[in-house]
């Protein structure tokens, strides 16, 4: 590189003493414009400080500050008994190297295969949105409740909400699960085989890791609830989607393809996301296989307290006494999401070594919570909530039914269901229901497609509707919305 005397430059260094900026950082500046734009050159020696001041009328005090300035910035550089010269790398090409990764070297660690499954997630959340599946309607929450109860919670127990607990979780609300499950679910249980947890993936989690080793075979519905694949993923094992149609998981299928399972999550009083609840039939011949191959079902009955058809539906834990079922249940749908509690019942000889991993894997929800949630359940609150939400959520499901057979009748079918927070409605074979589904997305959207909730290769086409958060004028208004998407769609052969 051809290295021009700096000194030519320096007609465009002026210093204007009217200026309220001081004068080194006049000339600093000035001189950082010529590096940047090419009037000094990269590698271009400067002239002295005592010859920049003479050159410049100022003080070679002054002149020192100028260089001093560019120097920390990185634009200049001392060469030890050579002088000073313009850096041959500046600060932007230091950015931009540190930014971009070198040939052939990625950017930043790879991640393990256990670390992609947990990075892809399952591709479902979109909490508060429109249509979002399993969101409770959080604008008919009791809250002055749900204060009140924090307030006896910290009134009668004080400090000690401050210890480490029981490895199962706080004892009064253990209790008052145990009192609330047995008559509503049918899950004659005790205290000690109840553990609190923070969600239903974090119990299917705990069994997997209890109760199989890696490489060992779950069935999982198909289709199904996606965080429930990743959870067994996580843990080692190899989900085996077994179809489901309207009696439930096909466990005929299941014996077919993985007859020595260790495992086997399901959701049979309403299947997720289809609806469908298991049949009798389905479930004695479940129990049997479980019995005859000394697998466990983890039984999800995420949804289970709101049946609008009378009672609601026994849990298979009731069916099978207690032996080979894991009863998982959650507070995220009854009360609200960020309330983070969940919890499962395991048979009386599992239920010691279930604490024992629990506490291993850290997974303690917070005591003042599960102290305020105890004080909720055991009250009155929370089955005159129940109540009212199976009413709500009644009128709101026939709000959504009613609005998609007047806006999308010819292409979306959606039937009545007894119970649940969502709708899986079939849409129109010439339709792709992910694309309308990412493009709902984008107009704010939190519906989902069918197809996502596939674990084989062949998901249905669907989109998967929550109607219980939002009121029957923003259902309608959003089917009115997913219309037009929908209408739209037609255009985009091309794009998607």
């Amino acid at each position: 590189m051809e290295r021009r005397p700096a000194a030519a430059f320096l007609d465009h260094v002026a210093v204007d003493r009217a200026d309220g900026v001081a004068i080194p950082v006049q000339i600093a500046r000035r001189l950082r414009d010529l590096v940047l734009s090419g009037g000094l050159a990269r590698g271009a020696r400067l002239p002295s400080t005592r010859s920049l001041s003479l050159m410049l009328g100022v003080s070679r005090t002054t002149a020192t500050a100028a260089i001093d300035i560019l120097a920390a910035e990185g634009f200049l550089e001392a060469r030890h008994g050579s002088g000073t010269y313009v850096a041959g790398l500046l600060p932007a090409d230091r950015l931009a190297r540190a930014a971009a990764p070198a040939a052939g070297i990625a950017a930043g660690p790879p991640l393990s295969r256990r670390g992609r499954a947990l990075a892809r997630g399952s591709g479902t959340a979109s909490a508060g949105r429109l249509f979002t599946p399993g969101l409770p309607a959080i604008d008919a929450f009791p809250l002055d409740d749900w204060r009140q109860a924090l307030a006896r919670a910290q009134r009668r127990h004080g400090r000690a909400l401050l210890h480490q607990g029981d490895p199962r979780g706080w004892g009064p609300l253990r209790q008052a699960i145990a009192t609330y499950i047995g008559p509503a679910r049918g899950v004659v249980c005790s205290p000690d085989q109840v553990i609190i947890l923070a969600s239903a993936r974090q119990a299917v989690s705990l069994a997997a890791n209890l109760l199989a080793d890696r490489g060992d075979a779950a069935w999982v519905e198909d289709p199904g609830y996606p965080d429930a694949r990743s959870a067994l993923r996580l843990a080692g094992l190899v989900p085996v989607p077994v179809p489901v149609d309207t009696a439930g998981i096909d466990v005929a299928a299941g014996q077919q393809l993985a007859p020595h399972a260790r495992l086997a999550t399901v959701t049979p009083s309403h299947q997720y996301p289809l609806g469908a609840i298991m049949s009798l039939e389905r479930r004695v011949a479940l129990l049997d296989w479980a019995r005859t191959a000394g697998a466990v079902v983890l039984e999800d009955d995420y949804d289970g307290e709101f049946r609008y058809g009378g009672r609601p539906i026994t849990a298979l834990y009731g069916l099978d006494g207690g032996d080979r079922v894991l009863y998982v249940g959650s507070f995220s749908k009854v009360m609200f999401p960020a309330l983070r509690l969940a919890y499962l019942v395991a048979p009386r000889p599992l239920a010691d070594a279930m604490a024992e991993a629990r506490r291993a894997a850290h997974a303690e929800p917070p005591a003042l919570t599960q102290a305020a949630l105890a004080e909720f359940v055991a009250g009155d609150a929370f089955t005159a909530h129940i109540r009212r939400m199976r009413l709500l959520y009644r009128a709101r499901q026939a709000a959504l039914v009613d609005a998609v057979g007047r806006h999308l009748g010819d292409v979306l079918s959606v039937a009545p269901s007894d119970s649940g927070m969502h709708l899986a409605g079939r849409l129109d074979p010439a339709l792709d229901d992910g694309a309308i589904a990412d493009a709902a997305g984008r107009d704010g959207m939190g519906l989902t497609a069918l197809s996502r909730y596939a674990a084989g290769e062949q998901g249905r086409n669907g989109l998967v509707l929550g109607y219980a958060a939002h009121d029957a004028a923003a259902l309608d208004e959003g089917v009115r919305r997913l219309a037009r998407i929908i209408g739209d769609s037609r255009k985009w052969p091309t794009l998607f």
